[in-house]
C-alpha cells in the first residue's frame, strides 16, 4: 500500500523530535549556581588542573572550560561533562544580550574553611570557577562574581574517544578524553591481548589505574559513561605501544 503524503511529513517529524530528544540535552532543567573566573585572557593558569587532562589547548578543550565546587566537581566523576551556563538577574554586570556558553569540567575549586565569607566552592555552594575568556563572554570582568543559571548537556567532539598511556610498567594509567555525549566516564574496563578484561581503578580525574603490566600487548577498552551507555573499543592500541603516546578510536558515544 502507498503510504499517504500527508503521513510522510508527519513521521519525519517525529523521528527528528525522538532524535533530538535523545540527544540534545542530558538535563532538560536549569539550576541556579554562581560564576567567577581564574586566570588571564591566555588562559596559561586554566591547564593542567585536578581532572588530569594536561594541556588544555593539545587535549581540544581550549578555554571552554571549568574549575567546579565540591557539590558539582563530584570526587573527580564529573570530570568530562558539559555544561551551559548563562548570566541571570545581575544587570549591571551580566553583558545584554550575551549567548549561553557551553563549557567542559576540567578543574576543581577547593573548599576553604577559613574563610567565612566569599565561600563560593564549599558545601554546598554550586559554583563555577570559569576561564577568564568564557567568563567575559557572559559578564563583565570587573564584577568578580555573578549569578548564573546552568544545566548539563551533551558534549560535542571531534572524532574518536582518546586513551592517553601514561606512567610506567609498574605504574599504569590511562588518561580518557574526548568523550562525547554524556561526556564524564563513569567505569572502565582493559583487555590486553594475551588477557580477558578486567576492571580498571579511577585513580585521579579521568586517570584509570589497571593494576597490571600491559607492556607488549594490544589493547581494547570498555568504556561507560554515567547515562549508562557502554562502549567497546576492540585493538585500539597496538601491542608496540610506548608510554607517552594517544590513541584514538574509531567511535565515539
Amino acid at each position: 500500500m502507498a503510504m499517504s503524503h500527508s503521513f510522510v511529513p508527519i513521521i519525519f517529524f517525529m523521528m527528528f523530535l525522538i532524535q533530538v530528544m535523545s540527544t540534545s540535552s542530558i538535563d532538560l532543567k536549569w539550576y541556579d549556581a554562581h560564576a567567577t573566573f581564574y586566570g588571564d585572557a591566555a588562559g596559561g593558569e586554566t591547564m593542567k588542573g585536578a581532572c588530569g587532562y594536561g594541556d588544555l589547548f593539545k587535549q581540544g578543550y581550549g578555554l571552554a572550560t571549568a574549575a567546579l565546587s565540591t557539590a558539582l566537581f563530584n570526587n573527580g566523576l564529573t570530570c568530562g561533562a558539559c555544561f551551559q551556563i548563562f548570566c541571570v538577574n545581575d544587570p549591571k554586570w551580566c553583558i545584554k544580550g550575551a549567548h549561553p556558553i557551553t563549557i567542559t569540567a576540567t578543574n576543581f575549586c577547593p573548599p576553604d574553611y577559613s574563610k567565612t565569607h566569599d565561600v563560593w566552592c564549599n558545601p554546598p555552594q554550586k559554583h563555577f570557577d570559569l576561564s577568564y575568556k568564557m567568563f567575559t563572554s557572559i559578564a563583565y570582568y570587573k564584577a568578580g562574581i555573578v549569578p548564573v543559571k546552568y544545566r548539563r548537556v551533551p558534549c560535542i567532539k571531534s572524532g574518536g574517544v582518546r586513551f592517553e598511556l601514561k606512567g610506567n610498567p609498574n605504574f599504569f594509567l590511562v588518561l580518557v578524553h574526548n568523550v562525547a555525549n554524556a561526556g564524564d566516564v563513569s567505569r572502565v574496563s582493559i583487555k590486553g591481548s594475551k588477557t580477558s578484561w578486567i576492571s580498571m581503578s579511577r585513580n585521579w580525574g579521568q586517570n584509570w589505574h589497571p593494576g597490571s603490566n600491559f607492556v607488549g600487548q594490544a589493547l581494547s577498552f570498555q568504556v561507560s559513561t554515567s547515562d549508562g551507555k557502554t562502549l567497546t573499543f576492540d585493538s585500539v592500541v597496538p601491542s608496540n605501544w610506548q608510554f607517552g603516546q594517544t590513541y584514538q578510536a574509531k567511535g565515539n558515544f
